[in-house]
């Protein structure tokens, strides 16, 4: 299973009394898949897991797996900075019928490299999945190398990393050293994914997408047909979106913005709060001028 192309990270939407909305979830699915999305990655970063009980995030799998009904491919969120929990929770993906997990680079412990290597090792051997390292330093406090990324591509099960740390260079460095591996990268940040393909990569996981799959997915798809102009015509469009997505802590903004175009998400769970309104302003503005919103 190769995760390639446009793939949309979820948010997960919650009902006013700030329980899981199910219906609305299966609604973003079907919305995602209808608009020519190619595959979809429930309760990573953007999908509030970290503030998602154990029964919660698995359900949401569950859930999108079913709503999906294969598709497109299916790589659920499985991180975690415990190495016991990420086992269980990839077990889980796989016995739902998930495609791959994504797992973040544990956070808040700080592992050394040899630690990261070990962490990754002892989940691919436990869970016959296809498994994608997702390498946000913004987030966790710690960076996985390139030499690392690269000691990890040849192990069975680890097929891909999505690359979130804004470093080109590094990411230059990964496919270098990962080249004639079964191994990709993948963009983590939207803004970056058109210099990541250019570099060698294959897509991106992307939080826009989440308004408007149907541009992000034309976008990669132009760019791997070979059509540059048009890939590099679409990207200028979305620019502002990608910015303003990540004017407060994702995933308030693009919450913000789907109840504002009538999709199901909700407000952002406690830490994350609803954005200031001079930022609900700015977001306005760009889904105004975008034809998003009126």
């Amino acid at each position: 299973m190769k995760f390639e192309g446009a793939l949309t990270a979820m948010v997960t939407p919650f009902d006013k009394s700030g329980e899981l909305d199910e219906d609305g979830l299966r609604a973003n699915v079907n919305f995602q898949i209808e608009r020519g999305i190619h595959g979809l990655v429930p309760v990573g970063t953007t999908g509030e897991c970290a503030t998602l009980s154990y029964e919660e995030h698995n359900r949401v799998v569950e859930i999108v797996v079913d709503a999906t009904n294969e598709r497109v491919p299916v790589l659920a969120g499985t991180g975690s900075n415990s190495t016991r929990e990420a086992t269980m929770l990839t077990r889980h993906a796989k016995e739902v019928g998930a495609d791959g997990a994504l797992l973040v680079v544990p956070y808040y412990n700080k592992p050394t490299q040899a630690g990261l290597y070990q962490h990754y090792k002892h989940i691919a051997e436990e869970v016959d999945l296809p498994q994608v390292i997702y390498n946000i330093p913004s987030r966790t406090g710690v960076n996985m190398l390139p030499e690392t990324m690269a000691k990890l591509a040849k192990l069975k099960n680890i097929v891909s990393v999505k690359e979130a740390s804004g470093k080109l260079d590094q990411v230059a460095r990964i496919i270098e050293l990962t080249r004639g591996e079964n191994f990709s990268v993948v963009s983590g940040n939207d803004s970056d994914t058109l210099e990541i393909m250019k570099l060698g990569g294959v897509g991106i996981i992307s939080v826009a997408s989440n308004l408007v799959p149907d541009k992000v997915a034309k976008m990669v798809d132009s760019f791997r047909s070979g059509d540059v102009k048009t890939a590099e015509k679409i990207n200028a469009e979305l620019a502002p979106l990608f910015k303003v997505l990540f004017i407060e802590t994702n995933p308030g903004p693009v919450k913000m913005a789907m109840n504002w175009m009538g999709m199901a998400a909700g407000g952002p769970r406690l830490p994350l709060v609803e954005l200031e309104p001079e930022n609900q302003a700015k977001l306005r503005k760009v889904l105004v001028d975008m034809g998003l919103v009126k």
